[in-house]
């Protein structure tokens, strides 16, 4: 067999293969093998039917097609492997030539793994914010704990922002009630925003036992899009008591006995929370600048693959919450055409990325063994709340163990890059990133950046099931699939 490569474009490559008919020849033998046991013909036994027989009940024609079809994919897949090529999506088969006794011609195009040609690692230079926590951040922080060991207590008096009322609700639309829009007794907080739009200023000012009628516009349900005149009548009216900010407070609320230890703990801490957000500042402006330095071509099965993977997810999402798209395009302000370039060059983005690390990978022979493996699955299965060995299982199932490895290389890949990078802030301080010192077993740190990365940056759904599809045994499936005009070319040339 012989093969030749052809580059069509940098995402793109056509082989040609050429196969004489002695390789092709057994499995046309065994063709005739498999036919002989299936055909049953008076006068020969299952599976000792002569292939002179066959070919004047089936046709040579049928007999030869079917062999090809059987042998398109072991030659798809050897020719793959010889000329190295890395492929992303499914290939497109043509048979160009053959005939009985000659050699069998096909084509093959199909989507590659672009080639990445990576920056020097020591000249990415980031500048973020600095990890520095303020007086004043300390203080709200200390605000929102007194917030939550709070007391409400009875008022009498109009209703203020910040009170929490009891409220009756009724709603109706042109005069006929919707049912399932009342609700007695529904405590709120005013001023929060998270009930229904014009509650806020109907209810203010306000006393117990008050009656306030108002028109709002429905955004879910039988009547959304529809203006609907709600009723709601003040039952009670509470405000907010702090406890006050001293040692009796901290020892309430904490394991410390006077407030400036627990002060000192939250500076402690938002000071560690200060440096997991610069890592991912860091993260994110890396990405940024590599996708910015680094020319990486998309193929377009891979783009349309992973758009359709969040169209899907989105779909599934808004019917989850119970919503339709162009509800939710009205909450983010956008319009159909603007959201669609807004997902399109965020996947573009993504596919980028992970091409670039995957680059990375490759260039610094980053490995993973079975250690870190197990590690990564047993974290993400007690995430779960299922077992280790049922996790795996799913895992194993389909796509999801090549996708788990992927992730963990693609995040010790990221570690490395940050590494050498030179990261400053903005006051021109150098800054060390708190990188976890093990990138595959830290739970508190991989876990957190891997989630970040899968959430925001590198899942490409698509990607890896084509890069498994392209593997030898899948794609050659494919291609005995896709070679609908071989099968007319075998036809033709052997009658």
């Amino acid at each position: 067999m012989k093969a030749t490569k052809e580059t069509l474009s940098p995402t793109r490559v056509k082989l040609t293969v050429e196969v004489p008919f002695d390789e092709l020849k057994p499995s046309v033998d065994a063709t005739y093998r498999k036919l002989a046991r299936q055909v049953r013909v008076s006068g020969f036994r299952p599976g000792k039917v002569p292939p002179r027989i066959l070919d004047q009940r089936l046709g040579r024609g049928v007999i030869l097609d079917e062999a090809i079809q059987e042998a398109l994919p072991r030659l798809y897949s050897e020719a793959v492997q010889a000329e190295e090529v890395d492929v992303l999506s499914r290939p497109e088969v043509d048979i160009t030539e053959f005939a009985d006794g000659a050699q069998l011609v096909f084509t093959a195009e199909m989507d590659v793994r672009p080639q990445v040609t990576l920056p020097e690692f020591g000249d990415l230079e980031l500048v973020v914010e600095p990890a520095v926590v303020s007086d004043e951040k300390v203080e709200e922080y200390l605000g929102t704990l007194r917030d939550r060991f709070a007391v409400l207590k009875p008022v009498e008096r109009p209703v203020q922002e910040g009170d929490f009322v009891s409220l009756d609700l009724s709603a109706s639309v042109d005069g006929e009630a919707i049912e399932d829009a009342t609700a007695t007794g529904m405590s709120y907080e005013v001023g929060s925003g998270n009930l229904i739009d014009g509650i806020d200023e109907a209810i203010t000012g306000a006393s117990e036992g008050d009656e306030r009628t108002f028109d709002t516009e429905l955004l879910a349900g039988e009547y959304a899009g529809r203006t609907a005149q709600v009723t709601a009548v003040v039952r009670g009216v509470k405000e907010k008591e702090l406890p006050e900010l001293d040692d009796d407070f901290a020892t309430t609320a904490s394991e410390f006995d006077s407030l400036d230890e627990l002060r000192a703990d939250v500076r402690t801490r938002l000071e560690t929370s200060r440096k997991a957000e610069q890592l991912g500042e860091a993260r994110d402006k890396l990405l940024d600048k590599l996708v910015e330095l680094v020319e990486v071509p998309v193929p377009e099965s891979v783009l349309t693959g992973e758009l359709e993977a969040r169209e899907h997810r989105l779909s599934h999402e808004l019917e989850h919450l119970g919503t339709d798209r162009a509800t939710y395009l009205e909450t983010l302000g956008q319009s159909e055409e603007e959201f669609d370039a807004e997902v399109r060059s965020s996947a573009g983005k993504a596919i980028r990325s992970q091409f670039i690390l995957d680059a990375v990978i490759d260039a610094e022979s980053i490995g993973l063994d079975q250690g870190e493996l197990m590690e990564q699955i047993l974290m993400r299965a007690q995430r779960a709340g299922v077992q280790p060995d049922q996790y795996a299982q799913q895992l194993a199932q389909g796509e999801g163990l090549t996708a788990l490895m992927a992730d963990v290389l693609r995040t010790k890949a990221l570690f490395l890059l940050l590494e050498n990078a030179k990261v400053s802030d903005t006051e021109g301080n150098p800054v060390e990133l708190n990188l976890p010192r093990r990138p595959a077993g830290d739970e508190s740190d991989v876990e957190d950046i891997s989630d970040e990365l899968d959430a925001e940056e590198l899942t490409v759904a698509t990607s890896e099931p084509a890069a498994q599809a392209a593997s030898a045994s899948e794609s050659g499936e494919d291609a005995q699939a896709s070679a609908a005009t071989g099968d007319e070319a075998a036809d033709t040339a052997s009658k």
